[in-house]
């Protein structure tokens, strides 16, 4: 069985910056895919940020340069580093894994980012 917790999630003003982490635990096998979705309150669960076991990064467009996703190779974890962060960035950010071997997503249970005007 597969964990993810996040951590991290807090109220910030705008402008602020903030890192949040997702740590795993499990069986989990080394070509695994890590990402970051957001979703608020009405809408669909979005894209935020993915890294693959081979470290390639993607993005979504509107917010590339000012967030960073990045993982640790020695654990299975990935972090996201979010600055300039505005109103509009207020959601409950998931963590979520991927794994080739049995092609399952793994989601956290999510944490909230709330940044104030």
């Amino acid at each position: 069985q597969v964990q993810l917790v996040e951590s991290g999630g807090s109220v910030v003003q705008a402008g602020g910056s903030l890192r949040l982490s997702c740590a795993a635990s499990g069986t989990i096998f080394s070509q695994h895919d890590m990402a970051w979705y957001r979703q608020s309150p009405g809408k669909q669960r979005d894209l935020v940020a993915s890294i693959t076991y081979r470290g390639r990064t993607t993005y979504a467009d509107s917010l590339k340069g000012r967030f960073t996703i990045s993982r640790d190779s020695t654990k299975v974890a990935v972090y996201l580093q979010m600055n300039s962060l505005k109103p509009e960035d207020t959601a409950v950010y998931f963590c979520n894994l991927y794994t080739y071997f049995d092609r399952t997503n793994y989601w956290g249970q999510g944490t909230q980012v709330t940044v104030s005007s």
